[in-house]
């Protein structure tokens, strides 16, 4: 019986209902991740221009890698039966389904089954991973099969692809985490009280390509597009007929190019021709005073549910081309994914005297600060389990004797158990 005040409880009933809590809050995250997959299948959660786990982030308040491994775990499911109907018992934890799913298939899922029920969580993760290790041995065939490549695809955006061996692909990795400190140095740097948020492996990468053209790794955001736009002056202000293209010639939407301008370096060039009549100078839209107090007082990117603060743009509410001045009035912080929505997606935002920011999808609907989350209490869990006729109590987690492990012999174990 489920009692409100753990005080009350002895030491036993507290050990027990610590274990009963757990497997029914295991049982709960299945069925949350079932239902996260069936809404990547089913819903247009891609209408917001973003990713299914940012979405999933966003709606159920999740922190970004969260909702990534409910996304990762959600994919495999229906593939693993048994895991599947175990974890939905609440046998098997979160922890050790995540780690199962790895390396697990319809053929040796249930002996590796019966080998997370004897090992703690943190023993099953060290195992797997030490067979995973032992799986890719063959370096000359890395070698021989390294590769880069890239290319522009059709709708103008740049695809890359590798392969490269272990201690080159290390090599690379070790580059990508030093851009992804660059990043977190720079957040302790403008803003040390505010607890860090993940950066994520585009924005490292990012970071490091940053980092490779700037002699210290520190421009400003006006100075972080290191790439060449011509475009009409006409264009950028009326959307008309005109050049609007990178410096090999490869056009781009007007729209493009106004996003990119509303925190970008600018040179005014004047032509007839073809040939140069005047050149102006170098000028920023946006000085490093006021991008300081925009960052004092946005924090990131200001679109709903977005915990970005890295490669955050300058947005123009009303185009500085168009007429808008480039103040803190007209003024927002977006990042990168969030200000393509604003221009090139038809989305639009104003915002208020009161400083409060209004986002609309290109249907004219307005987008929530933050979705509601339904009530619920501290024995709804149970009570749901008791209705579903799911038997858990204290002793259904299978959470492992917890005595030492002999690595190799786990291995052994786990290899059996994938030969076909």
């Amino acid at each position: 019986m489920f009692v409100s005040d753990p005080q009350s409880l002895t030491n036993d009933e507290l050990e027990q209902e610590l274990a009963a809590q757990a497997a029914h809050l295991d049982a709960g995250l299945c069925r949350l991740i079932e239902l996260a997959g069936e809404c990547e299948r089913r819903l247009d959660w891609a209408g917001d221009g973003t990713t299914f786990a940012a979405w999933l982030a966003w709606r159920c308040s999740l922190l970004p890698r969260q909702a990534r491994e409910h996304e990762r775990i959600a994919a495999r499911l229906n593939e693993l039966p048994l895991v599947h109907a175990a974890f939905a018992r609440g046998e098997l934890s979160y922890a050790k389904v995540g780690t199962l799913v790895r390396v697990a298939d319809a053929g040796n899922e249930a002996k590796l089954i019966e080998l997370a029920e004897v090992m703690t969580a943190s023993q099953l993760q060290r195992a797997v991973a030490a067979y995973e290790r032992v799986t890719r041995e063959d370096a000359a065939e890395q070698q021989e099969q390294e590769f880069v490549d890239w290319f522009w695809t059709e709708d103008g955006s740049l695809s890359l692809r590798a392969r490269l061996p272990a201690e080159e692909g290390a090599l690379v990795l070790r580059a990508l985490e030093a851009g992804r400190a660059a990043l977190r140095e720079r957040r302790v740097e403008t803003s040390p009280d505010r607890v860090e948020a993940p950066v994520t492996n585009a924005e490292a990468f990012l970071a490091m390509a940053d980092i490779a053209l700037a002699s210290d790794g520190k421009r400003s955001g006006g100075e972080r597009h290191q790439i060449v736009v011509h475009v009409d002056a006409q264009v950028l202000a009326d959307d008309a007929d005109g050049r609007c293209e990178l410096v090999d010639g490869r056009p781009l939407a007007a729209e493009t190019a106004r996003r990119l301008a509303c925190d970008a370096s600018l040179v005014e060039l004047h032509e007839r021709d073809g040939h140069v009549l005047s050149l102006g100078r170098k000028r920023r839209t946006v000085s490093p005073a006021l991008r300081r107090a925009l960052h004092t007082r946005d924090r990131g990117c200001r679109f709903p549910g977005c915990d970005r603060t890295r490669f955050v743009d300058a947005h123009h509410v009303k185009h500085w081309s168009q007429g808008g001045e480039t103040n803190l009035d007209n003024l927002l912080t977006l990042c990168r994914r969030h200000h393509r929505l604003v221009h090139e997606r038809g989305y639009s935002v104003k915002l208020g005297d009161d400083g409060e920011v209004q986002f609309t999808n290109q249907h004219g609907i307005a987008i929530p600060s933050a979705p509601r989350s339904p009530p619920s209490h501290r024995a709804a869990l149970p009570e749901q389990h008791r209705r579903r006729r799911l038997p858990i109590d204290s002793r259904t987690c299978r959470n492992g004797t917890g005595d030492r492990m002999e690595l190799a012999y786990a291995v052994a174990a786990i290899s059996s158990s994938t030969v076909a």
